[in-house]
């Protein structure tokens, strides 16, 4: 089922968080806190929307580390539901797309909770201070290929973000498959 997030709550501080990566290594927020600022998207293996953009997430990643943009993926969908999201299919997932950034496990999807995820994907773009900026979308291709041309809403913004510690007022909500919670 298709989900959008609300619109950014400009100034929100990033939730800390400790989790595992698909490296083998652990990770924080401070260890992927960038200098001009951080990226943490929330992605999934089986989602149609992820799938469709992961190749432009690769790109609009590298690029924004260039920038001085920390940038890290998180999943936190219910494995026991979802089995193609096990930490595991993960691994083979960030190794196939040849992620240039941590992909992060947050099993007990605390992660998600503290930053109120919605769906997959989930863009939050914070500013040097880790004061929210953008929660808008990659761009408008959906879970499409991308038209030939079309804006780069996420690296643009986040762009901005870099240079001015400021995101734009006007975003587009992301679009995409719904977070798998566990039961309560």
């Amino acid at each position: 089922m298709a989900t959008t997030p609300p619109v950014c709550d400009f100034g929100w501080p990033a939730p800390g968080f400790t989790l595992p990566a698909t490296d083998g290594k652990t990770y924080s927020l401070d260890d992927i806190r960038g200098p001009k600022g951080t990226l943490i998207m929330f992605i999934c293996n089986h989602c149609p929307f992820v799938i469709a953009v992961r190749d432009r997430i690769v790109r609009d990643a590298r690029d924004l580390s260039a920038l001085g943009i920390g940038v890290a993926a998180i999943c936190s969908n219910d494995a026991d539901s979802h089995p193609a999201d096990s930490f595991d299919n993960m691994v083979t997932f960030a190794k196939a797309a040849g992620f240039p950034f941590p992909y992060l496990h947050d099993e007990d999807q605390s992660v998600a909770r503290a930053f109120d995820a919605a769906c997959t994907p989930d863009f939050f773009g914070f500013n040097a201070d880790l004061e929210l900026q953008y929660r808008g979308q990659l761009d408008a291709s959906g879970a499409r290929p991308a038209a030939e041309g079309v804006r780069r809403d996420l690296y643009e913004a986040m762009r901005e973000v870099a240079e001015t510690g400021l995101g734009p007022r006007d975003q587009i909500p992301s679009m995409g498959c719904s977070i798998k919670w566990k039961p309560a």
